[in-house]
C-alpha cells in the first residue's frame, strides 16, 4: 500500500493576473460569441468563466456559444446562455451556414475556450472584430490579445486549474473574480418524453451513478472489477440501485462492472441516453462514481456528491468543480503521465486504491440531500 494515497478535497485555486483590457460599452455591438471546448468535461470547467462574461456584458447584450453539435444540451441548458450555434464538425472550419449564424449575431467580442488556430479564423471571418484567447498554434495574429499559461509538466501537480485558466481571460477583460457558485440551469424535466424504462429509473431511490469509462484512453480508467465491488456494497448496504453511465464505445466497460449484479437491480445506460438524459439521471442520482470524465464534472455540476480514483491525470488541474466531490489519488514517481495508455503496462497508480478504500470515502460524504 502505497504511503502517497490521499483524499482530496478539489479547489480550483489562484488565478493568474493578466494585464485588464478595458472594452467601450459601444464595443460590445449585440454581445460576446464564446467558442467552446469541445470535450464535455472542459466545456463543464468553462461555465464558471462564462457566468462571469455574462455579468460583465452591458445590458440588452447577450452571451452567444459555438460548440460541438453532441454537447449543445448542457449550453442550452444555462440560464446565463442567450444563443447556442451548434457546429456539425468541430475539427473543421465553421461552414457558411455556421458563420453566417455567428455573424446575425452581431457580436463586437468573441472569446476562444480553446487553443485552435482555425477557429480564431472562423470567428475573423464571420466578422467578430475583437478576439481573445490562450497563447497557442500561432493565431497571436488574429487576436486582439492573446494570454500565455504555463506549460503543463508531466511527473509533476499543475497549477493552474483548467477552469482557472477560462476564468483568468474573463477576468482580463474585466470580469468580476467568480464567487464560486456554480451557474444556474434552466429546468431539466421531461421525464414524459422519455422512453418508461428511464422514466422509470427517475423514481428510484438511493440511485448511484458509475462512470467506468474515459474517452481519452485506458490509464485514466480505475479496473472494472473495483467500480463492480462498489456498486456490490451500495445495492447490498444501502438496499440501493445502480446505473452505469457512458458512450456507446464503453458499454462493454458498463456490462463488465454490472456483471453479476441483480438485474433487478441495475441499467446499463451507456450508449442509450441523450445528453439531456444523461443530465437527468445524474440529477436524480444520490451519489456517483466515476473517472477523471465528462460525467464526473457533469455530476458534480449537477449538485451530486461522488468519488473520482485520478490516476494518469492531474488531480490539481482537473477537479470536478465541487467540494462535495472527493479525489482519491496516489502520486508516483511518473504520475501524472497523461498518457493514453500505461507506458508500463502495470497502472501503478491505481493499485492501492482499493474499492474498499473508495467505499469508506463514499459512505463518509455527505448526503445530497
Amino acid at each position: 500500500m502505497s504511503g502517497n494515497r490521499c483524499v482530496m478535497i478539489p479547489e480550483v485555486g489562484e488565478v493568474l493576473r493578466f494585464e485588464p483590457f478595458r472594452i467601450g460599452a459601444e464595443k460590445w455591438r449585440d454581445g460576446i460569441v464564446v467558442r467552446s471546448p469541445n470535450w464535455l468535461g472542459d466545456a463543464v470547467m468553462s461555465l464558471p468563466a462564462l457566468l462571469q462574461l455574462k455579468s460583465l456584458l452591458p445590458e440588452f447584450c447577450g452571451l452567444f456559444v459555438v460548440c460541438p453539435r453532441g454537447i449543445a444540451p448542457l449550453f442550452r441548458a444555462m440560464a446565463c446562455v442567450d444563443r447556442v450555434i451548434p457546429v456539425s464538425n468541430p475539427h473543421a472550419f465553421l461552414s457558411s451556414e455556421e458563420r453566417q449564424a455567428v455573424k446575425r449575431l452581431l457580436p463586437g467580442v468573441g472569446v476562444l475556450f480553446n487553443n485552435s488556430f482555425r477557429d480564431a479564423l472562423s470567428l475573423k471571418l464571420a466578422r467578430v472584430p475583437m478576439l481573445f484567447g490562450a497563447q497557442a498554434r500561432n493565431r497571436g495574429w488574429l487576436l486582439k490579445r492573446s494570454y500565455a499559461f504555463p506549460k503543463r509538466r508531466t511527473a509533476e501537480l499543475n497549477r493552474p486549474h483548467q477552469a482557472a485558466k477560462y476564468m483568468a481571460i474573463a477576468e482580463a477583460l474585466g470580469a468580476a473574480p467568480w464567487d464560486g457558485v456554480l451557474p444556474e440551469m434552466r429546468d431539466l424535466t421531461g421525464r414524459e418524453e422519455m422512453a418508461p424504462e428511464l422514466a422509470d429509473l427517475l423514481g428510484k431511490e438511493r440511485l448511484l451513478a458509475v462512470a467506468g469509462g474515459a474517452a481519452y484512453g485506458a490509464a485514466k480508467r480505475w479496473p472494472a472489477p473495483s467500480f463492480r465491488s462498489v456498486a456490490e456494497r451500495w445495492i447490498r448496504e444501502k438496499d440501493g440501485f445502480v446505473v452505469a453511465l457512458g458512450s456507446k464505445g464503453e458499454r462493454p466497460i458498463a456490462e463488465e462492472i454490472l456483471a453479476g449484479l441483480p438485474s433487478d437491480r441495475v441499467w446499463n445506460g451507456s450508449g442509450r441516453t441523450s445528453l439531456e438524459e444523461l443530465m437527468l439521471i445524474l440529477k436524480h442520482s444520490a451519489m456517483c462514481v466515476a473517472n477523471d470524465s465528462g460525467v464526473m464534472h457533469l455530476a458534480a455540476l449537477l449538485g451530486v456528491p461522488g468519488v473520482a480514483p485520478f490516476g494518469s491525470t492531474d488531480p490539481i488541474a482537473t477537479s470536478p468543480l465541487s467540494g462535495r466531490w472527493r479525489i482519491v489519488f496516489d502520486k508516483q514517481e511518473c504520475s501524472p503521465c497523461f498518457r493514453r495508455v500505461c507506458p508500463k503496462g502495470t497502472r501503478e497508480c491505481f493499485r492501492s486504491l482499493t474499492p474498499e478504500f473508495v467505499w469508506e470515502v463514499l459512505k463518509d460524504l455527505p448526503p445530497r440531500h
